[in-house]
Formats: structure tokens, sequence, C-alpha cells
């Protein structure tokens, strides 16, 4: 969708989103085990999580987030350097995502807004920092949207152990509707 009409994306700008795509995923997966650690060792489907388990220590969870997120800004270091400003962005939402379920009905939205960012530095990283909104506004808000339903049919498998431990979801808020 960003690349020019009639040709190919880039074969380098993919790597590079595939690869900061992965590390900024776990990174936010590891940022979540930290601070649910709590949580996890209650909830029957990810009492075996590395940190819940013990198998993993937090020390070492910081040193390989740390790991995570210099890789990941190796990456957004190798993409043009208008971009910076939209990457470092991102560390908001990647944090606050694993904080929304203890504040919100709606995490799965904040989900949706943390996972789909790579579409808006998707656009800048091809056309040079710059962001047109006409294009990234519907497709960036259709994949929160997307994010959001799949997400909330997956948050039912936790419906009872996130009432249990007290945490929110949006399986939850809609119940028997979702």
């Amino acid at each position: 969708m960003a690349a020019p009409a009639g040709s190919l994306p880039d074969i380098r700008l993919l790597a590079l989103f595939g690869v900061g795509s992965f590390l900024m995923r776990g990174a936010g997966c590891t940022i979540n085990d930290m601070w649910d650690v709590d949580f996890d060792k209650k909830v029957e489907r990810t009492k075996s999580r590395p940190i819940a388990s013990g198998a993993l220590s937090y020390r070492q969870a910081t040193a390989f987030l740390a790991a995570q997120l210099t890789g990941a800004l190796a990456v957004l270091l190798s993409l043009d350097w208008n971009c910076f400003p939209l990457g470092a962005a991102a560390l908001l939402p990647v944090s606050l995502y694993p904080l929304a379920k203890r504040f919100t009905d709606w995490p799965q939205a904040v989900l949706g807004l943390t996972f789909n960012w790579g579409a808006v530095m998707g656009w800048a990283a091809v056309h040079g920092g710059s962001v047109d909104v006409s294009v990234i506004l519907p497709l960036y808000t259709a994949c929160i949207a997307w994010t959001l339903a799949y997400d909330t049919i997956y948050a039912h498998q936790d419906k009872k152990d996130d009432v249990l431990v007290g945490v929110r979801s949006t399986a939850l808020l809609f119940d028997q509707y979702s």
C-alpha cells in the first residue's frame, strides 16, 4: 500500500520491519510478563511462563528486554531519520498495554494501538517520514478494529481467571455478546 503504484515493496524495508516487529512484539510480551508476574502465577494459562514459573529471574528478564530494545533501536536507526520520532512514540503504547487491563475495560483497544503502529511507521519509512493522514488513519483504524475483535475473542479463555485476579477486558465487558 505504501509502495509506489506498479512496484514491489523495498526488500530492505520489508526485512527491517520484519525484524523490528519481531523485536518490539517480543519487548511488549517481556514487559507484559514482567509487570503481570503476580497475575500470571494465578492464571492457569500463564502460570508456566518463564518469569511466573521462576525459570527466569526478573533481572534476567530485564537484561533480555534491554537486548530486545537495543535491537529495535538499531532497526529504527536504519530507517529514514524522520521516522525516529514515530518509532520513539511507539514506546508509549508498548508500555501502556500491560497497565491498561488494570484501569480500563478496553485493553484490547490499547493493544490495537500498539500492534498496528507499524502501519504508520511503514508509510513514513517509504515516504521519507511523512504521514498521509487520509491513507494512514483509515488503515490504522481498521487494523485497531481487527485487533480489538480477535483479541476480545482470545480473551474469553481467561474470563474466569481475569475476574479472580481483578483485571479487565472487552471479553468481560461484552460478555456473551462477543
